[in-house]
């Protein structure tokens, strides 16, 4: 007999319908025996002494176990409370658990998420990691959007340069390097360019600063640029202040897990500020996730499965990642750089059957199983097949019976009417030799 979908496997269990101002909770009460369910419902504000007070109606019914909308970040005040008075919560994808069109309201959601949960239909729930980790993926998300920041206003600057037909970024690979910002600096400051000032300027080990001149002689520097050039150079110091300032708070906030943070290191391509992001965003508790297949699915990182009616349909990875699949990317481009390390041979290898794209997800997505693997075990990165990859066994040369031999010279256009099937060992090695000669 087949199972019933909707059976109740939660007797206690509740739901909570989350908006800004306003909460509507539903709980639930079955007799184990008889399948019968009570519901209690209540509304509340937001406000933090509503929030204990619905804390405290929940567990005077005896309930424990509470599933609620990811709404914004509108969740996340409530789920403080509920952590607090040691309420186990579920933070559930609205699609799972949207009431049917025509039947929605604040209480029948509510009631509906209650419902839903006590079937176990609620859907996997998000991966909510440990209060100390959702604080450093904060502050890593805002380093990484200050870094934004940053490139957005270099290609601003940049710009400007452009306009005054200054080609610093022709003489320069970085056009913000030391040497580059000390000569435009000089430049903004007064409007007579000082050759010998500008050359002493230059870095010895700059390759083409004989033409540093020339890309400065004949610039014209409006006032509104030389007034914009000078703000943003201000607000790039103010923002890598802050930024410094961030990184310096988030290694000391990591400093517990020094060791995960060197073992992430030993993989290719990663370093300590990539190390620091990848672990705000995954946390060091990998029990969230049945293998690293699964982690790379929660990362966007795996191809949509979308057949119908025998005809494969688009296979493109998800959106999901947001943060961590770009910094997955320049690391991989990192890792892939040497064509004779581990990701180097199996990125050129992929390239030739599927195209630098996809080899380049497939190499993304190799690296996240392997920083899984490095934070599940606590181990330095050492895959099985390192030595298989890296060091390949020379290939054995293929070996002809005498009938191939002779097919072989046949091919080629020798007469073998003539020629008998060896019967020895001796004669056998006689054959390939005059296929190797004729060949």
């Amino acid at each position: 007999m087949a199972l019933n979908p909707f059976q109740i496997v939660k007797f206690r269990c509740g739901g909570i319908d989350v908006h800004k101002n306003l909460l509507v909770v539903t709980v639930s009460q079955t007799d184990p025996k008889t399948l019968k369910t009570e519901y209690h419902t209540m509304r509340c504000s937001g406000y933090n002494n509503d929030l204990d007070a619905m804390c405290q109606w929940i567990i005077d019914h005896d309930v424990y176990d509470i599933a609620m909308e990811s709404t914004g970040k509108y969740w996340v005040p409530v789920a403080n409370k509920l952590e607090e008075h040691g309420i186990k919560y579920k933070l559930v994808h609205p699609k799972y658990v949207k009431a049917i069109a025509g039947q929605k309201g604040d209480k029948t959601d509510s009631k509906f998420i209650c419902c839903m949960h006590a079937c176990d239909l609620s859907g996997p729930g998000s991966v909510i990691l440990s209060k100390d980790f959702r604080d450093l993926r904060d502050l890593a998300r805002r380093y990484w959007k200050l870094g934004n920041e940053i490139t957005s206003e270099k290609n601003r600057y940049q710009n400007c340069m452009t306009v005054c037909n200054i080609g610093i970024d022709s003489v320069f690979a970085d056009p913000f390097c030391k040497s580059a910002r000390a000569v435009m600096k000089e430049v903004l400051r007064s409007d007579e360019i000082d050759d010998k000032k500008i050359l002493s300027l230059v870095s010895k080990r700059a390759k083409n600063k004989e033409h540093i001149l020339d890309a400065i002689h004949g610039s014209k520097i409006t006032p509104d640029q030389r007034f914009k050039m000078a703000d943003i150079t201000l607000h790039l110091e103010e923002l890598e202040k802050h930024r410094d300032s961030i990184f310096c708070e988030m290694v000391a906030m990591l400093e517990p897990y020094a060791d995960t943070l060197y073992n992430l290191t030993s993989i290719p391509g990663i370093g300590v500020s990539s190390a620091l992001m990848i672990l705000a965003e995954i946390g060091n508790d990998m029990s969230f996730w049945r293998d690293g297949r699964q982690l790379s699915a929660w990362a966007g990182l795996t191809p949509n499965n979308d057949q119908s009616h025998g005809k494969k349909k688009s296979t493109r990875i998800s959106k999901a990642g947001k943060y961590l699949k770009p910094l997955l990317l320049q690391c991989a481009f990192a890792a892939v750089k040497n064509p004779n390390e581990y990701f180097g041979i199996k990125y050129r290898r992929i390239c030739r059957r599927r195209g630098k794209k996809k080899a380049m997800i497939a190499i993304m997505r190799m690296m996240l199983v392997a920083i899984y693997e490095v934070i599940k075990d606590n181990k330095v990165f050492k895959p099985t097949d390192y030595e298989e990859v890296t060091n390949p066994a020379p290939k054995k040369t293929k070996e002809l019976t005498a009938d191939q031999a002779i097919s072989v010279l046949k091919n080629l256009g020798y007469d073998v009417t003539q020629l008998k099937i060896p019967e020895t060992e001796q004669s056998i090695q006689s054959s390939k030799s005059a296929v190797s000669t004729a060949a």
